[in-house]
């Protein structure tokens, strides 16, 4: 894939942004320097998440703006060497075309290994956005049919956005759960339903959750950290096993 990878899902609180935050550590963790671009207009929260919400003064619509120069719309990870963020706007009405987003990220991803983008949820004007500059991407979905629907919605738009490299991370899953809820036989099944290819099974893991809300990304580690480990790593094009 390439170093510019958009981050989707069809509907949110599938995980899409944990799932950013936690692939950037893991990329960070192999001597990557990465940056995260939130395209959440109005709704932005990869600042709470990265502990950097009060350092904020400078976002990606003041960058183009000229507000200020593109450097200084990017903060370093307080808790991550190598790990930096471009804030989405605060003010909805600030979200960027896709035109102008592409020329902001193709002038600043020369300075990094990878820069990945935070999609807002749907197939919406943001999301076009957000992919404008992207030539992979990764789509979350939660094994469950509202959530499959909508990574196939994304899927289709993706490729009519004429981006060809894309695979799917389900996120939160909970073998125990999904066999009682009974709505796919096997996991293939969920594959199949999202027509796209997997490169991630995230398991369900609330500590995940609390670790991102506290701001706390990459100063704790788990076994479903773990799982981001692997998955930088089949990103960097090696055969690394998908763990179940």
């Amino acid at each position: 894939m390439s170093n510019v990878i958009v981050v989707a899902s069809g509907k949110g609180g599938t995980g899409k942004s944990t799932v950013c935050i936690c692939l950037s550590v893991a990329l960070i963790k192999q001597g990557k320097k990465v940056l995260l671009i939130d395209c959440d207009c109005g709704m932005r929260g990869l600042d709470i998440m990265l502990d950097v919400e009060q350092d904020i003064l400078f976002d990606a619509s003041d960058a183009v703006c000229g507000n200020c120069a593109y450097g200084e719309a990017v903060y370093k990870s307080p808790n991550n060497e190598n790990l930096y963020l471009m804030a989405a706007p605060f003010d909805a009405e600030n979200e960027l075309s896709p035109s102008v987003f592409k020329q902001l990220v193709d002038t600043v991803k020369d300075n990094f290994d990878y820069v990945i983008i935070d999609s807002p949820a749907g197939i919406g004007s943001g999301f076009v956005t957000a992919a404008s500059p992207a030539d992979s991407a990764l789509i979350v979905t939660n094994p469950e049919p509202t959530s499959v629907r909508g990574a196939v919605k994304v899927r289709r738009k993706l490729d009519s956005l004429g981006v060809r490299s894309i695979r799917l991370v389900i996120n939160r899953f909970d073998k125990r759960v999904f066999k009682k809820m009974g709505y796919y036989s096997d996991l293939d099944a969920v594959i199949d339903a999202a027509q796209t290819q997997l490169i991630a099974v995230v398991p369900f893991d609330i500590n995940i959750s609390v670790v991102m809300q506290q701001g706390a990304a990459g100063l704790k580690t788990g076994a479903s950290f773990a799982v981001f480990d692997r998955l930088a790593r089949r990103l960097e094009g090696r055969r690394i096993p998908i763990a179940l």
